[in-house]
């Protein structure tokens, strides 16, 4: 039989593990809405993307990582896109061959 400060403290410890576990989960994944400095947003939903300029097209997705490509019409078509989740809030974004990385953070929730 367990002395009772031992299994106080037993309970105490089990109750603090369950409320660790439940807490809600970060994003870990490049899924969710990112914004540009400029104002520019674009979305990802598993491979699916609404890009900068509004195209719903596809793209080959990565837990971490997205790429696609640039639709006619919008700036840089033709051009390849890659990004590289940086951390749950950063995305490391690379356009074309030689494109400079750019940073976007991800979109903070609307308020109603």
């Amino acid at each position: 039989m367990l002395r009772p400060t031992r299994a106080r403290a037993l309970t105490a410890l089990a109750a603090i593990a369950a409320s660790v576990l439940a807490s809600p989960a970060r994003a870990d994944a490049i899924d969710g809405d990112w914004c540009a400095d400029d104002g520019r947003q674009f979305a990802i939903r598993g491979p699916a993307i609404t890009t900068p300029g509004g195209a719903a097209i596809e793209g080959e997705y990565a837990r971490h990582g997205f790429a696609y490509v640039v639709p006619r019409g919008e700036t840089g078509a033709g051009e390849r896109v890659a990004m590289t989740l940086l951390n749950e809030n950063t995305v490391e974004i690379h356009a074309g061959d030689h494109g400079l990385a750019v940073i976007w953070i991800r979109c903070k929730p609307a308020i109603s």
